[in-house]
């Protein structure tokens, strides 16, 4: 029996294999989920977070969110790829439960220069002897998104000194426009638990 849940919303960015932002997400799915009651909210959001994470051409150059309103999901975020946008489409609303999708990713413009600023930022970045322990994961907590030459840092770092480094890091790139810095601390998160 589905039970509908009345003005329920979650927003879970996909900072992936971010532990902070996964207990975070977590904990908000299950307040949302006993607020009405449904455990079901609770294994739709664990169902589409997984779904999303095993896309197999994901990687530290793509950042994708999504938003659960009932049984109707949207899923945001930029890619650098066309087919991540459909692969997500078509992985998430094959799940039991969503009764609606809307898929809001912005496939990334594909540019020469952009793909240049991504490998230098990437390489500045997590290169950097204080940073470089991000870079050796399966998936990088730190996620670089170009477009136009602007270069957006999204994800989560575990101390506000990882997050000005890595700003710092990115603003050394040859041809940035701007940088901004939407990394989030790990202890700041924890702390609003």
């Amino acid at each position: 029996m589905i039970v509908p849940m009345k003005l329920t919303l979650a927003l879970f960015a996909l900072t992936l294999c971010a532990p902070a932002v996964a207990q975070k997400q977590v904990l908000e799915t299950r307040e949302a989920g006993a607020a009405t009651g449904n455990r079901g909210f609770d294994r739709l959001v664990r169902e589409i977070r997984h779904e999303l994470i095993m896309l197999p051409f994901l990687s530290v150059f793509d950042d994708l969110s999504f938003r659960v309103e009932g049984y109707n999901v949207t899923l945001m975020g930029s890619v650098t790829r066309p087919t991540l946008k459909s692969d997500a489409e078509n992985r998430v609303k094959k799940i039991e439960g969503v009764e609606k999708l809307v898929n809001n990713i912005e496939v990334l413009p594909l540019s020469p220069m952009d793909d240049r600023i991504r490998v230098a930022t990437a390489r500045m970045v997590f290169g950097h002897p204080s940073l470089n322990r991000y870079g050796i994961q399966a998936i990088p907590p730190i996620r670089i998104i170009v477009k136009n030459g602007n270069v957006s840092l999204e994800g989560i770092v575990a101390n506000e000194t990882d997050k000005n480094i890595a700003g710092i890091e990115a603003n050394g790139v040859p041809g940035v426009f701007k940088v901004t810095n939407n990394l989030r601390v790990e202890q700041q998160q924890q702390k609003k638990k």
